[in-house]
Parts: structure tokens; C-alpha cells; sequence
């Protein structure tokens, strides 16, 4: 092919004889002759030269198509401004066929060159965005504004949690989107996504955002601190939330200040009458079971383990009350009032194993509507606990008298002993 069939008009052509490139057979293109080739396809070349070029790249060396990818996309950044719809599609398709095949490491930067672009060749950052190696597709899922909506959300519902990273740290998030990644993604996703000032939330996308912040005082914070939550959310989330979490977000929210008090307040009324632990018929019905299994020698952890699987909440309190030689009241607050702490003091000092407290544990969180994540500290700490150390702390405080507030600051500093005062039976 010669340049007559190339048919430039006479003004397009001197201008690009003008840039110093001339005109010479498609055949003989060269490292660099491929600044002219690109020219000349953004001048209404015919098609037929589009599959010339196709030519020489498929029977070009990986090292030749690199290089002439390199020049291309030089062109196309230095001028992708300028360029309409229609010669951002010609480079598309050159970018693209010459992408075929090339090496990772190639593919990562060409992403980075063109997912900052706002002109970016639509076809070929898609392709990008959809490749498996996170190099490749996470500067394009977090930077690029050519993929819309939909390219984004399919992303999120397939992807790897890694390219579910990256699409949280994009400066925007629709709604649609931040509910796939909260149902999706795992706690460093979710982090990232509740931090991220531009996302949207809907209402169930809030929702779950809370229900995943139970046991994780970082998301929690972070959630809370949002300032478009909505106020019932908000209020939601304290209910739920740890102490630690409650005094930071009062402290950011000072005018609801009221209605914190009043939402933690509500959460324990509601959670009390859940439990139906009042002195009433059902209590005393409980209080006698529990009597009877004493007398009969089989109040012991297995029982209490079978009270727990099938939900006996009120015989599981006076159990261990009556296995520690305490006031139900005491136990009864400690498990009302989520002070673990003090219920694993409890439960060591009645001889509970691991698995029955967490039987128990679980029982709580489910009908208190929390998250059972803090399992493994909780774990943790009844394991460091000594059966012997348990009995005394209770013994010390029971016989001075002394409330749960004290037995509750035993978990962290314990009073010292010389010998253990003798146990009542």
C-alpha cells in the first residue's frame, strides 16, 4: 500500500508530514514510525490500515509489540484531551490488540497509565479491571472513572477480596454497590468501606454495617463517627456497642448525649424482659428444678451445658448461683449486664468447662442481638483463670458483703491471699 491509497486530504496530510513523520508504507513500520501510524488513524485513514497494523503485531516479537505499545500509549496520554469519542475508540482498539498476551508486569503499567485518564480507552480498561492479578486491576478499580456501575458491581459480587479492596478506596460509592461489598467483604473490606467519605449506605446497607461492627470497637468507631448515619442508626449502634466505643462517640456527639443514655438504658430494659428474670412464678419454677438437680447430685457442668443448648436462661443463673453459693441477683446482672468478665469469674469458680461457658455465651448474644466474635478472648481469659483464685475472689467479696462492682474490678487487680478462708456448704 502507498500513500495515494491512503486518501489524507491535502491539509490533514501536511500536518502530519509537518510533525516530522513521513509517509511510508504500513509494511515498513518501525519503533517509530508507530507516533505516525496512531496519527494517521485519528485522521480518517482507511480501515483497511487498522488491519495492516493487526498484521504486523501478530507476527511481531512480544519485545516489538511492547515497545510499540509503549509509543502508542505515550500518544494517547499526552493528548487524550484532545481526542473525540471516535479516535479514543480507534486507540482502544490498537491499545487493546497489542495488550493481547503481554506479561504481567507489562499489563500493571499500562494500568497505571491509564486509570488516572478521564478519556481512558473505555474496551481496554474494562479488560483491565477485569484481571485476576490484583497488580493489574487495582489502579483501575480504584482510580478509573471509565467503568461504571455496572462494570463495578460485578466486580464486587465475583472478585477476589483483594479487588474488593481496591473498589472501596474509590472516592465514590453508589449504594448498590457498598451493600455487595458489606456482604461481601471481609472486616479490612467493610473498614475501608465505612471510612470512605464518598460511599452511600441504604438503609439495609447500614444495617448490615452494624450488624458486622458487633465485637470490633475499630469499625464500630468508625461507623458511628460517619456523619450522614442516620440518627436510628446511630442510636442502634450504641446499643451494641462497647464502652470504649460509647465515650468516643459522646464525646463527637455531645447533643445526643441524652439519647445515648437512653438507647444503652433501652437495650438492658429490653434485654431484661426477654430474659423474663423477674421474681416471678417463672423464676421460682427455675429456682426449683435447679434445688431438685442440687439434691439429687446432678447439678454439675454437663446439665448446666444441657440448660444453655436448650435455651434455659433463668435456670442457667440460678445454676450457677447455686454451684457458687451466691445471690442470683449478682449473676443475674452480670449476665444481663454483659460483664463478661465477671460471668467467667462465675462460671470457673462453679466448675463450668470451656464449652458449656460458651454455650452460654452464645445463648446471651443471641437473644441479646450482639455478636459472638469476642469467643476467642473470652476464651483466653476463662483459660488464664484458676479455678482456686475464682473461689476466692467470690469468697472475699461475699463475705464482706461487697457488690458486684467490686467482684467486677477483681477480673483486673485480685486481692491477695495467705491461705483460702474455708468454703461454705
Amino acid at each position: 500500500m502507498n500513500a495515494t491509497r491512503w486518501e489524507i486530504d491535502p491539509l490533514r496530510r501536511a500536518r502530519v508530514e509537518g510533525l516530522g513523520f513521513p509517509i511510508v508504507n504500513i509494511k515498513d513500520l518501525t519503533f517509530y514510525s508507530a507516533q505516525y501510524i496512531i496519527l494517521a488513524l485519528t485522521m480518517s485513514v482507511q480501515p483497511s490500515l487498522i488491519h495492516e497494523l493487526e498484521n504486523v503485531v501478530a507476527h511481531g516479537s512480544t519485545q516489538r509489540r511492547t515497545a510499540m505499545l509503549w509509543q502508542i500509549t505515550d500518544l494517547f496520554t499526552d493528548g487524550s484531551q484532545r481526542f473525540s469519542e471516535d479516535e479514543i475508540d480507534l486507540f482502544d482498539a490498537v491499545i487493546t490488540r497489542l495488550a493481547v498476551e503481554i506479561e504481567v508486569s507489562v499489563r500493571a503499567l499500562l494500568a497505571q497509565r491509564l486509570a488516572p485518564l478521564a478519556k481512558a480507552p473505555p474496551n481496554i480498561t474494562r479488560i483491565l479491571a477485569r484481571d485476576d492479578d490484583i497488580r493489574v486491576a487495582g489502579p483501575v478499580l480504584t482510580q478509573s472513572d471509565r467503568l461504571d456501575g455496572a462494570d463495578l458491581l460485578a466486580t464486587a459480587q465475583s472478585q477476589s477480596q483483594a479487588h474488593l479492596l481496591a473498589i472501596a478506596k474509590r472516592r465514590s460509592l453508589s449504594e448498590e454497590l457498598t451493600d455487595a461489598l458489606i456482604g461481601r467483604g471481609d472486616r479490612e473490606v467493610v473498614l475501608n468501606v465505612a471510612q470512605n467519605v464518598g460511599a452511600k449506605f441504604s438503609q439495609n446497607g447500614y444495617c448490615l454495617l452494624v450488624k458486622r461492627s458487633q465485637g470490633d470497637d475499630v469499625l464500630a468507631t468508625s461507623i458511628g463517627l460517619r456523619p450522614d448515619i442516620p440518627q436510628e442508626i446511630f442510636l442502634e449502634l450504641l446499643a451494641t456497642a462497647s464502652t470504649v466505643v460509647r465515650a468516643k462517640l459522646t464525646a463527637e456527639h455531645p447533643q445526643l448525649k441524652t439519647e445515648i443514655n437512653s438507647a444503652v438504658t433501652a437495650v438492658t430494659d429490653d434485654f431484661r424482659k426477654a430474659v423474663t428474670l423477674k421474681r416471678s412464678g417463672d423464676y421460682a419454677a427455675a429456682k426449683s428444678l435447679v434445688q431438685s438437680l442440687s439434691a439429687s447430685g446432678e447439678l454439675n457442668d454437663a446439665t448446666v451445658r444441657s440448660l444453655a443448648e436448650n435455651a434455659k436462661i433463668e435456670e442457667i443463673v440460678v445454676a450457677v448461683a447455686q454451684l457458687c453459693d451466691v445471690p442470683d441477683g449478682i449473676v443475674e446482672q452480670a449476665f444481663i449486664e454483659n460483664q463478661t468478665e465477671t460471668f467467667l469469674i462465675f462460671a470457673k469458680a462453679a466448675g463450668l468447662s470451656w464449652l458449656t461457658v460458651r454455650a452460654i455465651l452464645t445463648l446471651h448474644d443471641k437473644h441479646q442481638g450482639t455478636s459472638s466474635l469476642r469467643t476467642d478472648k473470652s476464651m483466653a481469659s476463662f483459660d488464664r483463670l484458676n479455678f482456686n483464685t475464682a473461689r476466692r475472689i467470690i469468697d472475699f467479696y461475699r463475705t464482706r458483703g461487697l457488690g458486684l462492682t467490686s467482684l467486677r474490678s477483681a477480673g483486673g487487680t485480685q486481692p491477695s491471699f495467705r491461705s483460702p478462708p474455708p468454703r461454705a456448704h
